[in-house]
């Protein structure tokens, strides 16, 4: 009895017809999510990845161990003047941590570093009228911003011969 309640309530009926064509967005908006975050997570902007390798690339990998979300932001830097001319990211995670990658990579492209590292999550998780209970996928994104500028950093700091920059990635490679 409980099973046929469950079932009503969710729209999926007591006949054994084919199931209906309703997208996955459909599901997040009936639990409550915001309509960016849904857009977000149907059309994610900027997902890829650029050489690590790269000089003028910066490597964000962050990750939460208690929900097991993991956020790989990038951003390439323009050297002579100083600001991002792209950003990309990889998430594995929820729709909410899919949403603020996304929603970072956009807020970063041409601005210069001193700017993308004002980003707080609160503006993130405003932005996307995140759930408490999802707060913390707006604090990866932070964090990944944060960690892709000090990677960049330190790549730069490595190729101009500053030995004092960078002791964690010196730590690293020892």
């Amino acid at each position: 009895m409980l099973r046929i309640g469950g079932k009503r309530l969710l729209g999926l009926g007591l006949a054994r017809s084919a199931p209906s064509p309703v997208p996955a967005a459909a599901a997040l908006v009936a639990r409550g999510y915001h309509e960016r975050v849904v857009d977000h997570y149907d059309k994610p902007r900027n997902v890829g990845a650029f050489d690590k390798n790269d000089p003028t690339v910066g490597t964000g990998l962050v990750g939460a161990p208690a929900c097991g979300d993991v956020m790989k932001l990038q951003i390439k830097v323009d050297d002579k003047t100083g600001k991002i001319v792209d950003a990309c990211f990889k998430t594995f995670g929820c729709g909410s941590a899919i949403a603020s990658s996304s929603v970072a990579t956009e807020w970063v492209k041409g601005k210069e570093m001193e700017e993308v590292l004002a980003i707080k999550n609160t503006e993130i998780a405003k932005h996307l009228s995140l759930p408490p209970v999802k707060l913390h996928c707006s604090m990866l994104a932070e964090d990944a911003i944060k960690a892709a500028v000090k990677d960049y950093e330190a790549k730069k700091a490595k190729l101009s011969g500053n030995s004092n920059a960078a002791p964690d990635e010196k730590a690293v490679e020892a």
